[in-house]
């Protein structure tokens, strides 16, 4: 069943919230680039759009209104599409390798002490982003080092 484009827009922000960004994480998955990219495009490409309207058409006149219109929604819709990648990946199931090291880094913390659920299901990437931002809140450094 497909979602609208609101709820999978707002998904893709709770993502974005969630996900733990620490830089340890930056070479495995690229939710960290993309929710950097996409916090910067969030600040950034409104007034983008607005400067991009107001130049040309002050510069070269109304009868490019709508080229600078174009423009700038295109502008207006790159943060978009970092959001809806991060609302889709969010559901998107673990490969079997991600999964298996879930699981196994799942029951190294429960060794160590961590009192969380295991998804029974097949695990998604937020409940990954779950499980990691426990590892590096409640687990000690060491631990987090010789686990990633």
């Amino acid at each position: 069943m497909q979602k609208s484009l609101i709820s999978q827009v707002q998904l893709g922000r709770q993502y974005a919230k969630e996900w733990p960004m620490r830089k340890e994480l930056a070479p495995l998955f690229p939710e960290f680039r993309v929710i950097r990219a996409t916090d910067l495009a969030l600040q950034t490409m409104p007034i983008l759009a607005i400067f991009t309207v107001f130049f040309q058409t002050s510069l070269l006149g109304m009868a490019y209104l709508p080229q600078s219109i174009a423009i700038a929604l295109f502008f207006l819709t790159l943060p978009v599409q970092g959001l809806l990648w991060l609302g889709k990946r969010c559901e998107t199931a673990l490969t079997p390798a991600l999964n298996s090291w879930y699981r196994d880094l799942y029951q190294k913390m429960v060794a160590n002490g961590y009192q969380g659920d295991l998804c029974t299901r097949k695990p998604t990437y937020r409940e990954l982003a779950k499980l990691l931002s426990d590892m590096f809140d409640k687990m000690d450094k060491a631990f987090t080092k010789e686990n990633l």
